[in-house]
């Protein structure tokens, strides 16, 4: 297969290339996949950029959002020539003197009951990296819906939250791969806690979490290592730890349960409420 790449990329991906888990077999596989990245803020940075450097083919970008200058403190996807553009337009700038290579498609809107079926069905795998809690509902039942995997990430203050989620892929009686609901249950009435601009978040913080959540789409895609579906990984900045807690199915999921209830994306369904986090 190694006479498929160019000379080009045998150079750019070398590194990849050596390593027996992911060879070229994995860097074909890669090459030829497609990731819809949800948000191109705090976690969207790091995951865009690795991803577009590890030569994933397509990157599809979910954004809304103009660069502001609060921004930059940490996401580092965008500088300060940008502030005032659309952050789509800077992700595919920035992204494509990376890799000239890797396509970029921007969706600029915010992910909605209406779009969100349409727009997933588009790629082979999701990465969330939202800033609320009715986008990550959303996001979740959209992706088990259209049979594809999700790698969703989450931060606030020093605090950051990992896991993959792959219920479509789960066979009856087994205890393997709940889905997002399984872990956290219905979308809360309104978010638990204040926001990121209410009680910040550490600058280098989704630096970590981003750059795990693109090593998990990378593993998925090229089958490397083990998934992270039916755990949970919890990471604490402050105290320099990490802790995976298991997880299994919930049989009384409303998505993916025996009875489940949720076969459409109701728009009544996904309450919008302020951000969890300006990620």
């Amino acid at each position: 297969m190694i006479e498929d790449f160019t000379d080009p990329q045998i150079e750019r991906y070398a590194r990849h290339l050596v390593l027996p888990e992911i060879g070229d077999e994995g860097q074909a596989r890669l090459l030829s996949a497609s990731v819809l990245i949800v948000g191109a803020g705090g976690l969207g940075s790091p995951l865009l950029l690795y991803l577009a450097a590890a030569g994933v083919g397509r990157l599809g970008v979910v954004e809304d959002d103009s660069v502001d200058l609060s921004n930059l403190q940490r996401q580092v996807l965008h500088d300060t020539p940008a502030v005032g553009s659309h952050k789509g337009d800077s992700a595919r700038e920035r992204l494509a003197a990376i890799n000239p290579e890797v396509e970029v498609t921007l969706h600029k809107t915010r992910l909605t009951a209406e779009n969100a079926g349409e727009i997933v069905a588009g790629y082979d795998l999701v990465a969330d990296g939202s800033d609320n809690f009715a986008t990550r509902f959303l996001v979740n039942d959209a992706c088990y819906l259209a049979g594809k995997t999700l790698v969703s990430a989450a931060i606030m203050r020093f605090d950051g939250q990992l896991s993959t989620f792959k219920a479509h892929q789960r066979h009856e009686g087994e205890e393997a791969h709940p889905c997002y609901r399984c872990l956290f249950g219905e979308q809360p009435e309104r978010d638990p806690k204040q926001s990121c601009a209410d009680v910040g978040v550490l600058a280098s913080l989704p630096g970590v979490m981003g750059s795990l959540q693109a090593t998990e789409v990378i593993k998925e895609i090229t089958g490397a290592g083990d998934s992270l579906s039916g755990r949970l990984l919890l990471y604490d900045a402050l105290s320099t730890s990490f802790r995976v807690i298991r997880a299994k199915p919930d049989p009384a999921c409303l998505l993916c349960g025996p009875q489940a209830r949720i076969t459409s994306l109701d728009p009544a369904r996904y309450r919008p409420e302020e951000a969890v986090c300006e990620s």
